[in-house]
C-alpha cells in the first residue's frame, strides 16, 4: 500500500476547499469533538452530514455548527444504524445529497460503535439476537454506509476521497469481557483493509484514538465483569491517564492534512 502525496499547506479557516464531509456517531464524545474540528476546515458551500440515534443533541451541535459563518451546509440524520430500517434510511440520505455535494473531496469518519455487555464473560454470550444485534450497527452499518457513499459520491476527476474508521487498541489485542467489542473492531479493520487493496484511489485509515474520557470509558470502569480489567480502567481515571475527545481529534485532522498514512494502515493516538 503506497503512501499518500504528501503534507498540503498549512492549515486554515476553509483550507480543504468546498468538501463533503460525512460523520457518524456525531452527537457525543469523540465524534462532536471532531465535528467542531473538521467545520471550520471546510470550505464555503461544503457539505457536513451528521448522523446519531440522539436528535435533540445532534440539532443542537448542527445550530452551533452553521452560527461559524463559513456558508457550511450541515445536514442532520437521527437515526438507529443498528436496526435495518434506520440504516436504510440514512443510505437513502447520503444517496441523495451526495451526487450534488461539492466535487473536490470526500470525507467519511465511520465513529459510531458501542461497547456491547462487557458484564458478560465469552461464556455467556450464548443469545444470537444479543450478538446479532451488536454486529448490526457496529459492522454491518460501517460496511453498509461507507459503500454506499463512495458510490453516491462517484470517482470525480481530481477529487480526492477518504474513508475513517475510528478503531480501538481492541482491534490487535484481545481484552477479558470484551469479546463483542474487540472482534467487532479487528472486524472493522480487517473490512477497511480491504477496501484500501480493492480502491487504490480511496484513502483508508484506521486510527485508534487511544482511552478516551467518555460514557464508555464509564461504562467500562464500573460495568467489565474481570476485576482486574475493571480495575485497570479505573486506574487510567484515576492517574489522569484519559485523552481528552478533542486533544485526540486534532491528532486525526492533524493526519488527515498530512495525508502521509499508508492506506489501509492502523494508526493509534500513541504512535503519532
Amino acid at each position: 500500500m503506497e503512501p499518500g502525496p504528501g503534507p498540503g499547506p498549512g492549515p486554515g479557516p476553509g483550507r480543504w476547499g468546498p468538501a463533503a464531509c460525512v460523520l457518524t456517531g456525531a452527537s457525543r464524545g469523540f465524534g462532536r469533538s471532531l465535528a467542531r474540528l473538521l467545520a471550520p476546515r471546510l470550505g464555503e458551500g461544503s457539505l457536513l452530514v451528521l448522523l446519531a440515534r440522539s436528535a435533540a443533541p445532534l440539532a443542537e451541535l448542527a445550530a452551533e455548527l452553521r452560527a461559524g459563518g463559513s456558508g457550511l451546509r450541515v445536514e442532520c440524520l437521527a437515526a438507529d444504524l443498528g436496526c435495518e430500517q434506520g440504516l436504510r434510511r440514512a443510505a437513502a440520505a447520503l444517496r441523495e445529497v451526495l451526487p450534488a455535494a461539492p466535487p473536490g473531496r470526500l470525507l467519511l469518519v465511520n465513529n459510531a460503535g458501542s461497547l456491547g455487555d462487557v458484564s458478560k464473560s465469552f461464556l455467556d454470550l450464548t443469545n444470537p439476537d444479543e450478538i446479532n444485534s451488536y454486529f448490526a450497527f457496529n459492522v454491518t452499518s460501517a460496511l453498509c454506509l461507507t459503500s454506499t457513499a463512495l458510490q453516491a459520491f462517484g470517482k470525480r476527476p481530481g477529487s480526492s476521497r477518504t474513508v475513517v474508521n475510528i478503531s480501538s487498541l481492541c482491534a490487535v489485542k484481545p481484552f477479558k469481557n470484551w469479546a463483542l467489542y474487540c472482534s467487532g473492531k479487528a472486524s472493522r479493520d480487517m473490512m477497511f483493509q480491504v477496501l484500501a487493496l480493492e480502491e487504490p484511489d480511496v484513502r483508508v485509515l484506521n486510527y485508534a484514538p487511544g482511552p478516551l474520557d467518555t460514557d464508555m470509558q464509564l461504562l467500562a470502569r464500573t460495568k467489565t465483569g474481570d476485576p482486574v480489567m475493571r480495575q485497570y480502567f479505573q486506574s487510567l481515571q484515576e492517574s489522569g491517564q484519559l485523552i481528552d475527545c478533542t486533544v485526540s481529534a486534532q491528532k486525526l485532522v492533524t493526519l488527515l492534512e498530512e495525508d502521509t498514512f499508508c492506506s489501509g494502515a492502523h494508526v493509534d493516538f500513541y504512535d503519532i
